[in-house]
């Protein structure tokens, strides 16, 4: 059988968005171009029987079905001169797609008002207009920019109406409310929105409004305390609520609340399950998905991240709380119509979408079958009872073609999040070190997502216990695993886990090579020219680079330089504004200027999301650079 390599990037399909009417589902898949270092995607749609390919692409995504089934809206970039959105009406009978508008910033969001005739549209919108021809950026708010979008200065997310008939729009609501989701009231006359009502000063703040359609008076229905991230109206004019109380900071997980805007009650609904309502799991070949909630029949169905697990769940409004598709994998969104239909994933799987009905679940897509040519390493879980008593996942890929007897080197992994999690999802990068004879050892240390807040609330001890997990983790793997050369371990991480690698290899030598991407170096410099440093910073390290200068420095990987013996291969996007540049070059600097062994790979046109979303071609290098990095040292 063949060995994946980093060549076949390329093979993935993406399954992603879906919405269903009945018997019927449109969702989108996406292909890798690497000829043309290019995404197309294409909608498809299932009848209950087989899927097909529906709409020509080549950038198709995002369908939605009328509230009649009869057509699908779905959002494009087909005229090739434009830079626009488009968004575009077909039959779901069939016959030619119909352009209905375009958006010059983008499409967040949409919805079919009840009787089908108005499309709700979030986009982006300048408070201030720009002269013709001005390039100079005057800038008077932070934050100025935003990970995979660019500058967000003077914009803002509002709602604009558009007749499906002609594709004339008209803007809905303005000022300085962010609009970020929306849905329409059961008669029509309304629109319920979550918005951030002051971006600068509030930003992880965001309310639950109410909108006229005709007179366009706005209510606000909640008292800033939350961040809401979806909802579902009611008939009783009380609200369903995906938010975060946020009283413990970014370590707060999210839950499922029932809201009454009359009397500002809320009720947890998923008390009982100390879980994250939404997934949480990392992959690197996965498509583009809405996370929704749904309101069916007294149950409120939504996806959460349990351990390693992405499963999709259900709530009643007593609390009562089900397990809906169960299994060691990764539920992606899914839909409810005369059954429910979701797309999934699992280690050795990649993301196809499945039904399940009358408690039976099939699989109706073979995208991915090709993977079935090759040899995989399945992931082996343990788990490891660290110092402090507490029990951590983990888990090892033996290399292809594993022979007894034989030493191995081998490379540990680090997620991002660090509220984020490894699991049962594919992850195309561990499968290619191992096709090149690793053992790759991943794990989920104290700040990861699904375990529950205490595990989950690191702040304002990075680099502690999160870094003795991870050093435990290895002793464990070592002790138990005994074709692990310990003599050859190297290890890698991206975001959260970028910094954890600068941090390890300022604390350590016991690694051969590391390889540190879109990185955190130096606290305050993160803090003071990235789109979330201002808030995040504090939440995370404690105060600012005023109040705990000692505290910024003394967490900021940085100051360790001096200690670092380890080759380190620095990976950085230019346009990342998640972990700004400056991250990279003053890390590279300092280590140069010590007479370290340190190499540094900048990636142009790039942003925070290079293993996931970057151009073909600089996936395929980012992975080659790692495997030659580690094959080196």
């Amino acid at each position: 059988m063949k060995k994946l390599d980093v060549k076949d990037l390329a093979n993935f399909k993406l399954v992603g968005g879906l919405d269903i009417y009945r018997k019927k589902v449109a969702f989108t898949v996406s292909e890798i171009n690497v000829k043309k270092d290019e995404y197309f995607s294409r909608i498809y749609l299932y009848d209950g029987r087989k899927a097909v390919q529906f709409t020509s692409g080549p950038k198709d995504s995002n369908p939605r079905f009328s509230p009649d089934g009869k057509l699908i809206a779905f959002t494009s970039k087909r005229e090739k001169e434009s830079k626009e959105a488009e968004l575009y009406l077909i039959p779901t009978a069939g016959g030619e797609a119909k352009l209905l508008t375009r958006f010059k910033f983008g499409i967040n969001n949409y919805e079919f008002s009840p009787d089908g005739k108005t499309l709700a549209v979030i986009t982006q919108v300048e408070l201030e207009r720009k002269k013709k021809g001005e390039d100079v950026h005057l800038i008077k708010e932070v934050p100025f920019w935003f990970n995979g979008i660019g500058w967000v200065y003077g914009k803002r997310g509002h709602i604009y109406l558009v007749d499906v008939e002609s594709g004339k729009k008209r803007k809905l609501t303005g000022g300085n409310l962010n609009v970020q989701t929306l849905k329409w009231s059961r008669d029509g006359t309304r629109i319920y929105f979550v918005a951030q009502e002051d971006r600068e000063k509030q930003p992880r703040i965001s309310d639950l409004f109410v909108i006229n359609v005709k007179t366009k008076k706005v209510e606000k229905l909640t008292d800033s305390k939350w961040r809401i991230s979806d909802f579902v109206p009611l008939d009783d004019e009380t609200f369903i609520l995906r938010m975060s109380t946020l009283e413990r900071g970014g370590a707060t997980n999210t839950h499922i609340y029932h809201f009454d805007p009359k009397t500002k009650k809320i009720k947890k609904l998923t008390a009982k399950l100390d879980r994250s309502a939404y997934n949480s799991l990392n992959c690197d070949v996965r498509g583009p998905s809405r996370n929704p909630l749904i309101y069916k029949d007294g149950w409120i169905y939504y996806i959460a991240t349990n351990g390693p697990r992405a499963n999709l769940f259900r709530v009643n409004l007593k609390g009562k709380i089900e397990r809906v598709v169960r299994g060691d994998r990764s539920v992606e969104t899914f839909g409810i119509g005369d059954y429910i239909a979701f797309i999934a994933q699992d280690a050795t799987t990649p993301t196809e979408l499945y039904i399940l009905k009358d408690g039976k679940e099939k699989k109706v897509t073979a995208f991915n079958d090709w993977i079935e040519e090759y040899k995989l390493s399945e992931p082996e879980h343990f788990r490891v009872k660290v110092s402090d008593g507490m029990e951590i996942d983990a888990w090892i890929m033996k290399p292809v073609g594993f022979k007894e007897g034989k030493k191995y080197p081998a490379v540990l992994e680090i997620h991002g999040g660090p509220k984020t999690a490894y699991g049962y999802s594919f992850m195309h990068e561990f499968h290619v070190l191992a096709a090149k004879g690793f053992v790759v050892i991943f794990s989920n240390p104290r700040g990861s997502d699904g375990y529950g807040e205490d595990f989950a609330d690191i702040r304002e001890h990075y680099g502690e216990r999160d870094y003795l997990d991870l050093m435990e983790v290895v002793d464990e793997a070592i002790k138990r695993f005994d074709f692990i050369d310990s003599e050859r371990i190297g290890v890698t991480g991206g975001s959260y886990g970028g910094f954890m690698t600068n941090w390890i290899v300022g604390h350590t030598n016991r690694f051969k090579a590391a390889v540190t991407q879109r990185s955190i170096s130096n606290w305050t410099s993160f803090f003071g020219t990235t789109d979330i440093g201002y808030f995040f910073a504090p939440d995370q390290i404690g105060g600012d680079p005023w109040s705990n200068t000692k505290g910024y420095w003394e967490k900021s990987p940085l100051k360790y330089a001096p200690n670092i013996e380890t080759p380190l291969l620095i990976i950085h996007s230019m346009e990342d504004y998640r972990c700004w540049l400056p991250e990279a070059l003053q890390f590279f600097t300092a280590l140069r200027y010590l007479g370290k062994e340190v190499q540094l790979a900048l990636f142009p046109a790039e942003n925070h999301d290079l293993s996931r979303k970057g151009k073909p071609k600089h996936r395929m290098k980012r992975l080659e650079l790692i495997v030659s990095w580690m094959e080196k040292w």
